[in-house]
């Protein structure tokens, strides 16, 4: 992997972890201390992040594709992470039990870890 390609998926990555740990503080620490438009300001800049950043690592990978143990084991930790995150929130939408929600941080680590050793696979690469 080239050092530039290195550097965006690396960069991409860890902008997708912040966007998740961002979208859990703005629903969870900021939702009682800013007034509803605040909080979907907040929102919108968050949803960006994570369009611009899946953009950025779109870019990063059209550079190189290499195959790499640590990308597929992101890839499951992401996949898993999605089913227990969203999985949860629309459940409890459907009127699953308040007790299924204990689900959904579980599935914001799971989202998070998989991006995190998704940038350490990238950093990790060696070549050009």
């Amino acid at each position: 992997m080239t050092r530039d390609a290195r550097w965006i998926i690396t960069l991409a990555a860890l902008l997708v972890a912040l966007a998740t740990a961002l979208g859990a503080f703005g629903a969870h620490g900021l939702r009682n201390v800013l007034a509803p438009e605040r909080l979907e300001v907040f929102e919108t800049g968050v949803r960006y992040q994570f369009y611009h950043a899946l953009g950025l690592l779109g870019i990063g990978l059209s550079v190189v594709a290499r195959e790499r143990r640590g990308v597929r084991i992101a890839a499951r930790l992401i996949v898993a992470g999605i089913v227990c995150f969203a999985g949860s929130i629309f459940a409890l939408t459907f009127g699953a039990p308040a007790a299924f929600g204990i689900v959904t941080p579980f599935g914001g680590l799971l989202l998070m870890a998989g991006w995190v050793l998704f940038a350490l696979t990238a950093w990790s690469a060696r070549g050009g």
